[in-house]
């Protein structure tokens, strides 16, 4: 990249994406567990569940404004590594020029009363538990994600981050494209979301299998009470 006038000229789409290439490189010869983010096509998000994650954030007047800069940057895969652990991820961006900035997104984990609302509807139905264990979203939970009350995506309250790059900006593009990232993480693994909002996977299958087990006996007017073991839950969904 040159300069004319004091200010950076314009790099194409291309540009970026070879020399984040590169810079990619030189990073895994360090570091061979580095995690980018490599978008392919003209999507960013191809499941339903990672599409509302991004339609979520676009979606909150405090981010409206600038969340918008980090496409640009994500395409052109300037997310060199991107981990999500519980409550927290931790990412590397490519800068304009040759710099990697760390960027750290924090979660804020889901409340108590969300959390049992989810086993409750996760136990109406088997099915929906058995998307679970194979690792989709079921379709039922589409109105649970996208409610921005009483949804299971952070609130912008919920979400806090931080970016080592100069930018004042209350969100710089760096953060922008984590942001984005993680919608595209999740495409690849559904689950991480759980563990992003400290949910734990294996305990919210197992108290929705019960919950459906419960109503089933209550239905039928058979109020001895049956509850899985966790090798009963391993058994039958091979955890």
């Amino acid at each position: 990249m040159s300069w004319g006038y004091g200010y950076r000229q314009y790099e194409t789409v291309a540009e970026r994406k070879a020399k984040a290439a590169n810079r990619l490189e030189k990073l895994r010869k360090a570091n061979p567990l580095v995690a980018p983010i490599l978008i392919t096509g003209r999507t960013i998000a191809r499941t339903w569940w990672a599409k509302s994650w991004n339609d979520n954030l676009e979606s909150y007047a405090d981010f409206s404004n600038r969340i918008d800069r980090g496409k640009s940057y994500l395409k052109s895969d300037m997310v060199l590594d991107l981990a999500i652990d519980e409550g927290l991820v931790n990412a590397q961006v490519l800068g304009s020029g040759s710099k990697l900035y760390h960027v750290i997104v924090s979660i804020d984990k889901l409340p108590e009363k969300k959390w049992h609302q989810i086993v409750e509807e996760c136990g109406r139905q088997i099915s929906s538990t058995a998307e679970l264990a194979a690792g989709v979203f079921p379709k039922e939970f589409g109105a649970r994600f996208l409610d921005q009350r009483n949804g299971l995506f952070p609130s912008p309250q919920e979400i806090h981050f931080s970016c080592t790059c100069p930018d004042w900006a209350y969100m710089c593009k760096h953060v922008a494209a984590v942001l984005y990232g993680i919608g595209a993480r999740f495409d690849e693994d559904p689950l991480l979301f759980f563990r992003l909002r400290g949910i734990p996977y294996e305990g919210l299958l197992k108290e929705s299998v019960e919950s459906n087990i419960a109503q089933l006996l209550a239905n039928a007017d058979n109020t001895s009470p049956r509850i899985l073991t966790d090798i009963d839950i391993e058994g039958i969904f091979g955890l």
